[in-house]
């Protein structure tokens, strides 16, 4: 198990460690106050425990890899001299960080805050960045715009990330790209660890506990609290430690290759499209015949999301989708009654009322009414199968368990070794031969990784030709 590695104050008295050491400083957890006296250094307190019984672990303090760089954090924005800030939001701090992290060796952890359920958009409002030999960055994306120069310090190294796919999105947007990743959630999913949450991967492996308190904050508040970045931190500066443990119980589960083209699957995985008429949901019933109040649904929905754009607000936060829902259904016939209605909820429901009832009689009186089915290629619901498409259903009946069955054999969720939209696909559309060969081609026209197929194309090929007499033998016992 890696040492877990801390900052501690110096002794009362002490003189605070030379900014010429070759170790570097960490931006956000190392406070350095110099007095005409002397000098100290102090450190934040850490937001986890090491297990009960464990020994107590001797303090390191981290100083800068260049007194220039030092220097510059120090004095970023007024600070006083030695001061290091906690949230780099400057021209000058960011500068001097990307020095210190150029300095730095290995791969680069990274992750990012957002505002979600706050915010309309999801642009990341923190961004921690730790490398060994340089020390832990809190960034402040919103003050300093576009991240390119950091991209280029960093873009080639390896960077170790938690859930990836949450995060690469909002990074993007700044102008961090990685070329290569390790994905420490992904990679204890393909491990089979029962839960896969940063605090329960890090607990488990590291016998760190992580307190998760601010885990649904909201990120775009200013100034950010302390207890927040040394939440923020602390995720981030374990990542590397944690990434070193997770490889290598690939390596002994042999699944090291599994993960590398996971990782880069995830890497290249292009951004989803957007959801067709996503107001649809409001009408509350997939059913609705009434195609006028499907243009209610609409327009209110429409006008939601116009307003909370401009405030940058989430539409929920102005009137939750249980209230849209209310209205579309109720159709009140004037504002009073829109008024009136107690299932009309929201704090801008009563004082955005005219934008929701004009949105309302918008709907009542569009003439162009979108039509009651929105046609696209998703497959039937399962439930229909028997009835649509009864090969197809044979088929799936027969091979998800077996599917299933070889997943817990290699010790890995199913839906990883092959997800269930795939294996519905090929199995309502399967190949003309049912091969091996053929059905693992099919596969991958589908995009499964190459570990996938040879997985299980020889196992779903066997499924799917053994299927008709399964059923038919099946049939005939209940009979």
């Amino acid at each position: 198990m890696p040492e877990r590695r801390r900052r501690a104050s110096a002794p009362a008295g002490n003189t605070a460690p030379s900014a010429t050491s070759s170790e570097p400083v960490s931006a956000d957890t190392v406070e350095v106050e110099q007095a005409s006296s002397g000098s100290a250094s102090r450190t934040r307190s850490r937001r986890a425990s090491a297990p009960a019984g464990a020994a107590a672990q001797a303090p390191v303090v981290s100083v800068s890899a260049t007194a220039a760089a030092a220097q510059a954090l120090a004095q970023s924005d007024g600070a006083p001299a030695g001061t290091v800030r906690k949230v780099i939001d400057t021209p000058r701090a960011y500068a001097a960080s990307l020095e210190l992290l150029a300095a730095g060796h290995g791969p680069v952890a990274v992750d990012a805050e957002r505002a979600s359920g706050y915010r309309y958009s999801q642009r990341a409002y923190l961004i921690q960045v730790f490398r060994r030999g340089s020390g832990m960055f809190l960034y402040d994306p919103i003050a300093l715009g576009s991240m390119h120069e950091l991209q280029a310090v960093i873009g080639d190294a390896e960077w170790v990330l938690h859930a990836a796919s949450q995060d690469l999105p909002c990074l993007r947007e700044v102008g961090l790209d990685p070329r290569e990743i390790f994905d420490t959630e992904l990679a204890a999913r393909l491990l089979g660890m029962p839960r896969v949450g940063l605090g329960a991967v890090v607990e488990s492996l590291l016998g760190i506990h992580l307190a998760k308190e601010h885990s649904a904050a909201d990120w775009s508040t200013r100034p950010l609290p302390q207890s927040w970045l040394e939440y923020a931190a602390l995720d981030v500066e374990l990542l590397v430690d944690l990434r070193d443990e997770v490889e290598k119980l690939l390596i002994e589960a042999d699944k090291t290759e599994i993960a590398r083209q996971e990782f880069a699957a995830e890497l290249a995985k292009p951004a989803p499209a957007p959801k067709v008429d996503p107001w649809r949901k409001l009408s509350g019933a997939p059913s609705a015949r009434n195609r006028q109040i499907l243009a209610v649904a609409r327009e209110l929905w429409v006008a939601r999301d116009t307003l909370a754009r401009r405030r940058d607000v989430a539409p929920g936060r102005l009137v939750p989708d249980a209230a849209l829902q209310a209205a579309v259904k109720a159709n009140p016939k004037t504002r009073a009654q829109l008024a009136g209605m107690r299932a009309f909820t929201g704090r801008a429901s009563r004082t955005e009322l005219n934008t929701w009832w004009e949105a309302i009689e918008r709907g009542q009186h569009e003439t162009e009414l979108p039509p009651l089915r929105i046609h696209t290629d998703t497959l039937p619901p399962i439930r229909a199968w028997a009835e649509k498409n009864p090969e197809a259903h044979h088929r799936l009946r027969v091979t998800r368990p077996r599917v299933q069955a070889h997943a817990e054999e290699i010790l890995m969720p199913v839906e990883n070794l092959l997800t269930p939209e795939l294996l519905r696909r090929v199995a309502w559309q399967p190949p003309t031969e049912l091969t091996a060969e053929a059905v693992g081609a099919a596969l991958a026209e589908l995009g499964a990784r190459p570990w996938q197929v040879e997985e299980t194309s020889q196992l779903i090929a066997d499924a799917f030709v053994e299927a008709p007499q399964i059923v038919l033998e099946d049939d005939g016992a209940v009979s």
